[in-house]
């Protein structure tokens, strides 16, 4: 049997696999940016903290929102 908990790892580590690699072709940066940008932000806090319900969103919609909310990452 699955331990509920360990399924909700795997979950949480693709959603955050997939915001990463959609944060880096919105923005057309390499995946090392995109990672760094990811868990700089508060967006990665959230999702480790399971905060709002958040890590059920689609991950194309995560990455838009990061990008729109914390654009302060983006700044070279």
């Amino acid at each position: 049997m699955v331990d509920r908990e360990q399924l909700t790892e795997v979950y949480k580590e693709n959603l955050e696999e997939d915001i990463i690699k959609a944060i880096s072709t919105f923005k057309h940066i390499n995946l090392r940016q995109a990672f760094d940008i990811y868990y700089s932000s508060k967006l990665a806090d959230q999702i480790a903290k399971g905060s709002y319900g958040i890590e059920n969103m689609d991950a194309k919609y995560l990455a838009e929102d990061l990008i729109e909310n914390e654009p302060e990452l983006f700044v070279k």
